[in-house]
C-alpha cells in the first residue's frame, strides 16, 4: 500500500479533494489505520490514469452521498475499477435555495451563510438514513478499503468524515482542520456561480467553521453528543463502535 504522508492527498487527473484519513492521531495514543478509508469530491472525471490509481488502492467500495438526480447527470468513471458503487442519497436542497437567491438577486453573504448553516443542522436531524447507509457499509470490513464522497467532498462528506473521525477518537481540532483542508484541496468550485461578488461566492464555496460546528451543536442538543447520535440514528451501538475503532486503528 502506497504510504501517503499528511496530508494523505492521493492525487488525480481528472477529480479532486481525493484523501486517506488514515494517519491522524487519537486523543488514546493511536492512530486512524491508512488505506482504509478515503474521502473525496465526485468520481465522474476520472482517467485512466485515476482508475489505474483506485485499482493500486484496492478500492472495493465507492458510498454516493449525492442526491438521485446528482449522482445520474455525473455518473461514476470507474470502468475497470472492481468495485461497488452503494447510493446512499442525501438529496441537496441547499442548491435549491441557492440558485433561487442567485436568481431573485437576493443572494448575500450573510444569506448564503444562513442558506449553508441551516442545511448542515438538517444533517443529523433529517439526513439520518443516508449517513446510516454509509456507516453500515463502512462498518462491514469486506467493503474496505472504502471511498465515500459527495459533489464537492465539502458538505456530506465533511460531516461524515467529522463523525467518523470523532468517533475513533481523533480531538475536534484535528477533526475541524480536515474539514477546512477542502479549501485547499477542491478544484471543482472554479468557474462556479461567476454572477455572484466574491465574499457571496466564497461563502457558498468554502468549508467554514461555523458550518461544521452547528451540525455537531445539532448532533449535541438534539442527541447528547456523537456516540449517542451514532446508536440513535445510525443504528451503531456500543459493540459496534467498538469495533469500528479495533478495525479502523493502530
Amino acid at each position: 500500500m502506497t504510504d501517503f504522508s499528511p496530508p494523505h492527498v492521493v492525487p488525480l487527473e481528472g477529480g479532486s479533494n481525493f484523501r486517506d484519513l488514515g494517519g491522524y492521531g487519537t486523543k488514546d495514543g493511536r492512530a486512524v489505520r491508512r488505506g482504509a478509508v478515503f474521502r473525496s469530491a465526485h468520481l465522474g472525471n476520472l482517467t485512466p490514469v485515476d482508475r489505474a490509481a483506485l485499482g493500486r488502492l484496492g478500492v472495493r467500495t465507492i458510498v454516493d452521498l449525492r442526491g438521485v438526480n446528482e449522482a445520474a447527470e455525473t455518473p461514476h468513471q470507474v470502468d475497470g475499477v472492481e468495485c461497488r458503487i452503494v447510493g446512499a442519497h442525501i438529496e441537496p436542497g441547499v442548491g435549491e435555495r441557492i440558485r433561487g437567491a442567485v436568481a431573485d438577486g437576493s443572494a448575500s453573504p450573510h444569506l448564503m451563510m444562513q442558506f449553508l448553516t441551516d442545511h448542515y443542522r438538517d444533517y443529523p436531524r433529517r439526513c439520518a438514513p443516508g449517513f446510516r447507509t454509509l456507516f453500515a457499509t463502512l462498518s462491514d470490513g469486506t467493503h474496505r478499503p472504502l471511498v465515500f464522497h459527495c459533489t464537492a467532498g465539502k458538505d456530506r462528506t465533511g460531516f461524515a468524515s467529522a463523525l467518523l473521525l470523532t468517533l475513533l477518537g481523533v480531538p475536534w481540532e484535528t477533526v475541524m482542520d480536515d474539514y477546512l483542508r477542502t479549501n485547499e484541496l477542491w478544484t471543482g468550485h472554479l468557474g462556479r456561480y461567476p454572477e455572484l461578488d466574491i465574499d457571496t461566492r466564497a461563502a457558498i464555496v468554502e468549508a467554514r467553521t461555523p458550518y461544521l460546528e452547528a451540525a455537531f451543536e445539532v448532533v449535541r442538543a438534539d442527541f447528547g453528543g456523537p456516540e449517542q447520535f451514532a446508536e440513535r440514528a445510525l443504528s451503531l451501538d456500543r459493540a459496534a463502535r467498538e469495533r469500528l475503532r479495533a478495525d479502523l486503528l493502530d
